[in-house]
């Protein structure tokens, strides 16, 4: 594995969800970092991309450092072909130094929900691949969050009541902030290729994703509706692709509540976290035995590992090539 940006860099989706799983059972098993170092840039703030990134290379026995742009390093220019009287380093520069302290590189990047032909070509994450020296791995762009969606695949099957098929619903829920749709986006791409689910996108109209994420996809208007029977909830809002980056509703009858999980066929409720109490789901059914979210987080360091392990790997048999 080169890059992990989308699911599209996995060839079987499945399979690198059991070696995820297969490491948290033994997180210490294969220490092949020594003498390697995974270096982690975020141009937002982060608790558990951050956190469970550290985590996972420290299980691999690997050297770490973190670099937060906006408050650890010089005012980076963004824009080719700038007079740079306001900034003092260069993205080109500044990423291609960077390349040169680490031997795997993580970036969280963010969309600014005001353009959507930048952000949907990730402009930014885009250039930094292009001028990176070494393998990139997305702690999450614009459009994409792969590291959540693989955790949330590993918890999923972990959960999975039997080999049948199963119903995983994921349901937008009210935010008084515009939200990016990295998080729905990946779910769809990652949760579409687990074999015997069955799912289906829940959301108000106007609140439709882009159809290369969403296509073939089954949705309703009807929230009631969705949750009958389900297995896995996954609640997240996200603002609109048509009118980009817009909130169009902020409906707090689309709240998860304990009501509506009675629906479902005993659902597990799953959420990337951070959440909003009372705003996108209640206390009762957050705290319930039914909530899975501490798992999930849990999950993302070993989503991180066999990540990194894989592209470790390859730097290996590289060299010795």
């Amino acid at each position: 594995m080169k890059r992990f940006f989308s699911v599209a860099d996995v060839p079987d989706v499945p399979d690198l969800v059991k070696e995820a799983l297969l490491l948290k059972k033994d997180p210490y098993g294969q220490f092949i970092g020594n003498n390697k170092t995974i270096g982690l840039v975020f141009f937002n703030p982060s608790l558990r991309t951050r956190l469970s990134s550290q985590k996972a290379a420290f299980h691999l026995g690997c050297d770490l450092w973190v670099l937060n742009i906006d408050h650890d390093s010089w005012k980076i220019e963004m824009s080719d072909g700038t007079m740079m009287e306001n900034t003092q380093e260069h993205i080109k520069e500044a990423i291609e130094v960077i390349g040169l302290y680490c031997d795997i590189l993580g970036v969280r990047t963010f969309p600014g929900l005001k353009n959507k032909q930048n952000d949907y070509q990730e402009v930014l994450f885009k250039k930094i691949e292009r001028y990176s020296r070494v393998p990139v791995v997305s702690l999450e762009s614009a459009t994409r969050h792969p590291l959540q969606s693989l955790a949330d695949a590993m918890t999923i099957e972990e959960l999975r009541p039997s080999q049948k098929p199963i119903k995983v619903v994921l349901s937008w829920a009210p935010h008084p902030k515009a939200l990016p749709h990295s998080v729905p986006n990946s779910f769809l791409e990652w949760i579409s290729k687990l074999r015997n689910t069955d799912l289906i996108i829940t959301h108000p109209k106007g609140y439709e994703l882009d159809k290369e994420f969403a296509k073939d996809l089954h949705i309703t208007y009807d929230q009631e509706e969705a949750f009958r029977e389900a297995d896995f909830i996954y609640a997240k809002n996200w603002s609109a692709y048509n009118d980009y980056g817009q909130i169009l509703c902020k409906d707090s009858r689309w709240m998860i509540t304990s009501k509506k999980m009675a629906l479902t066929n005993h659902a597990k409720f799953m959420h990337c976290l951070p959440v909003r109490r009372n705003i996108v789901v209640e206390d009762a059914v957050l705290d319930a035995d039914t909530s899975v979210v501490l798992q999930q987080a849990q999950n993302r360091i070993f989503a991180a590992q066999a990540v990194f392990k894989r592209m470790l790997i390859n730097k290996c048999h590289a060299a010795y090539r």
